[in-house]
């Protein structure tokens, strides 16, 4: 009797164990045989100041849509109910806005009026992404030029940038800063330093992939960005021909750039900002989103 019972308990204890097994294999597939595979969630997004296709705002969306993407990163300033019906009639999700107003009156401008008209164009930009549900507006924080020194850059937008704070956090969107090529933060460093002077969890960083490479390699700066990376530029760039290549033409690592953001666990999404040629029509279209899926895959 006691050895049926022994019996009973193994087949039980044993089929406890082999469904405990199928439901973590289900879940968590293994990779190898020890752990799971690991799954990259990024969404597709494109910059709407580079969409190639003609047309109104809606027809563009529609293009977009029907090429596969998720997602568009409107300018601020655009008429907000007209954006606003574009998104509502194709499904697609605000991936973020870009301000409209940082390159021709940047926060760091030596005239108060300027400056003055930048924070402005900056808040706008927030209340439209508030109302097309972005998370983030993308701010390029100043241009160091001739008469605007690098410490004058960080002075003057750090200042500037804190004065919308307060609006961010009514809001509940964050603001992005973007390295671009204007002279200023050009090394990981760098871009750590400005975050902690400004020093609030209402400022973080979109990182655009092709920007840095002039400098030094993108898989350089995300590690030491990490958390506060809030949203992706991707953009190809050759250090012959500039960034007007296609995707995989230039001196891009994207096996290596994708691993340090799998490292940093970077999620969301990844907004595309490529000339605008590459997307003018149907065919073009296509080949650019097989291309983004490659990367995502690399």
């Amino acid at each position: 009797m006691k050895r049926l019972q022994t019996r009973r308990q193994f087949v039980k204890t044993s089929s406890i164990g082999l469904s405990v097994a199928a439901l973590l294999t289900t879940h968590f597939p293994l990779e190898g045989a020890d752990r799971p595979v690991k799954r990259r969630s990024l969404k597709k997004a494109i910059m709407y100041s580079t969409i190639g296709v003609k047309g109104s705002v809606l027809e563009k969306f529609q293009a977009m849509k029907e090429a596969g993407f998720e997602g568009v990163e409107p300018m601020g300033g655009m008429d907000q109910d007209e954006v606003m019906k574009a998104f509502e009639a194709t499904g697609l999700k605000a991936a973020s806005v870009c301000c409209h107003t940082h390159w021709a009156k940047p926060l760091s401008d030596p005239n108060p009026t300027a400056r003055e008209v930048g924070l402005e164009g900056l808040k706008t930009s927030l209340r439209d992404a508030k109302r097309y549900g972005a998370t983030s507006v993308l701010l390029v924080p100043g241009v160091v030029k001739e008469g605007v020194t690098y410490d004058e850059c960080f002075k003057r937008s750090v200042i500037e940038i804190r004065k919308a704070i307060p609006l961010a956090e009514e809001l509940g969107v964050k603001i992005a800063i973007e390295n671009v090529w204007n002279n200023f933060i050009t090394k990981p460093d760098q871009a750590v330093r400005f975050l902690d002077e400004i020093n609030s969890p209402w400022v973080g960083w979109h990182f655009d992939i092709g920007n840095v490479i002039k400098y030094s390699p993108p898989e350089e700066w995300i590690p030491l960005l990490g958390k506060r990376i809030l949203k992706l530029h991707l953009k190809e760039y050759s250090k012959t021909k500039g960034f007007d290549v296609p995707f995989f033409e230039g001196d891009n690592n994207w096996p290596a750039i994708m691993k340090a953001l799998d490292d940093v666990g970077y999620q969301g999404w990844g907004i595309a900002e490529q000339p605008g040629k590459q997307t003018k029509d149907a065919d073009s279209l296509k080949d650019f989103t097989a291309r983004m899926d490659r990367i995502f895959a690399s």
